[in-house]
């Protein structure tokens, strides 16, 4: 079972209303989190010059051995100046709060808070064997499946609507 984010429904949404279990802080939106790791996985252009961490004057901006942008909260001051860097505004200002969040999976728990409190359908917890780019389903992690558009780096989008 993985949990399952249709990132198309959540990035309707004005202000994220999701609740989370998080147990060490009850204010902590660990959906923020896993939104921020799913687009910096799937959608961001990865540029090679990457003047998102260029204009990161902290240093919390770095890619992974994969070539995918990650974030140091510990670093983060929640300046939004890697926001205004990026050329395809991929970096959301929603994502760069100062607070850290965290999500720890407990979907072995039964069903997750923020899957009973968003209000949009937006999260489930589901049963996915394998990715598929027809259906725009693609794995972020062992327990995390996102529905969203991927960029490829031969410049296209692919997905097809369902």
């Amino acid at each position: 079972m993985k949990l399952f984010i249709d990132l198309e429904k959540c990035d309707n949404c004005k202000e994220c209303v999701v609740k989370c279990s998080y147990f060490y802080h009850l204010q902590n939106n660990g959906i923020t989190n896993l939104r921020e790791l799913a687009t910096f996985s799937l959608i961001c252009r990865q540029c090679e010059e990457a003047p998102c961490i260029k204009a990161c004057y902290h240093q919390a901006l770095a890619k992974d051995e994969k070539g995918i942008l990650r974030r140091s909260n510990i670093l983060c001051t929640s300046c939004k100046s890697c926001s205004l860097a990026c050329p395809f505004g991929t970096i959301l200002v929603d994502f760069l709060s100062f607070l850290d969040s965290k999500c720890d999976f407990c979907i072995e728990k039964g069903k997750p808070s923020c899957v009973e409190s968003c209000p949009y359908g937006a999260l489930e917890i589901r049963e996915i064997k394998e990715e598929s780019i027809e259906e725009g389903i693609f794995f972020v992690s062992d327990k995390l499946a996102i529905h969203s558009k991927k960029w490829f780096k031969d410049d296209t989008i692919l997905y097809k609507k369902k």
